[in-house]
């Protein structure tokens, strides 16, 4: 008698139970919803870093980057944000005049 996976089952309880899909393909054309597709990819790269002995700082560093990275103009952004946060503390301070 051969088992049969359930094909109702949490995908994500078994990574290696869930479709191969290539990473370049949209997420909609893999016939996952996002939040699966994220999470696997995350798991994924949670337990590479893991095996390789990275710590939790540097994995949370690089997904930070790399999220940061793939949105376009995200990074001068942020940047900016702080740039201006940093001058309204010094003008706080009374250490800069209104420009």
């Amino acid at each position: 008698m051969q088992h049969h996976p359930d094909p109702l089952a949490d995908p994500s309880a078994d990574p290696s139970a869930q479709p191969e899909t290539s990473e370049s393909e949209p997420i909609e054309a893999r016939g996952l919803p996002w939040q699966i597709e994220v999470g696997r990819l995350l798991t994924r790269a949670a337990a590479i870093c893991v095996e390789q002995g990275v710590d939790v700082e540097a994995f949370m560093k690089g997904a930070w980057s790399a999220y940061v990275e793939s949105r376009p103009g995200m990074r001068d952004y942020l940047e900016e944000m702080q740039l201006r946060e940093q001058l309204e503390e010094i003008r706080k301070l009374g250490r800069m005049g209104q420009a």
